[in-house]
């Protein structure tokens, strides 16, 4: 079976190859818009593989939520690339892809805080699964560092980037009672393995189905709030 997976939820993009279990990743450039360099990435890395775009059985993406324009940038690509293909898409959270990178300890649920930018954290709860698929446990926020609730998550296991972004975060964590984990960022081999036994129950959607997951509306502040928070104009 082969999926070609993409995630440029992130400055993080990548681009993997799944092949039977086996998978090739390669990294977008730093410094460069995913829109210049995810296509030309996705093509050496089927070029390197002897691999065309017939060949495939699904693509995968990483559907967000995460930065709005490398959201748009995956599922802009994953649609023609599939169109092309004649594939199904299989689409994958971002949130889900870094739980399942995650080291909990046995039995630890996790809270996944991925970096919504603007002052605010994606996150949701999610128990690991047993087959490697992490299930969602409540909907997916977007909420202000400061306003997070931890009454409920003391021995809890939290990952993801906000972690770094907001250190007073991670220090809040710490003393809640929560493990943390700081490095967990979605990348595309782990949203192809999540995808792979979807695709093997024969999931998957239209390409002209996909959308990504924004949960936030907004793509920045306007001049009047950066203001208001002593910021220029």
């Amino acid at each position: 079976m082969l999926i070609l997976a993409l995630e440029t939820s992130t400055d993080f993009g990548t681009c993997a190859l799944w092949r039977d279990g086996e998978v090739t990743e390669r990294i977008c450039p730093p410094g460069r818009p995913h829109s210049e360099t995810l296509l030309p990435l996705v093509r050496d890395l089927l070029a390197g593989a002897a691999v065309g775009i017939a060949d495939l059985d699904a693509i995968a993406f990483g559907c967000g939520p995460g930065a709005f324009t490398g959201l748009r940038v995956a599922c802009g690509a994953a649609q023609g690339l599939a169109m092309v293909a004649g594939t199904p898409l299989l689409p994958v959270v971002s949130l889900e892809t870094m739980v399942a990178t995650s080291r909990p300890a046995p039995g630890q649920q996790v809270l996944a805080l991925l970096d919504a930018r603007m002052g605010e954290v994606y996150l949701a709860p999610y128990r690991p699964g047993s087959t490697g698929c992490p299930q969602l446990l409540a909907e997916i926020r977007v909420q202000r560092p400061e306003a997070i609730e931890l009454a409920s998550l003391a021995g809890w296991h939290a990952c993801g980037n906000a972690l770094t972004a907001y250190p007073v975060l991670q220090e809040k964590l710490l003393a809640a009672g929560l493990t943390v984990e700081a490095g967990c960022l979605p990348r595309a081999a782990v949203v192809a393995a999540l995808a792979a036994p979807r695709v093997a129950a024969g999931e998957g959607i239209d390409a002209a189905l996909a959308a990504p997951l924004y949960i936030r509306d907004k793509v920045a502040k306007t001049v009047a709030e950066r203001l208001a928070e002593g910021g220029k104009a």
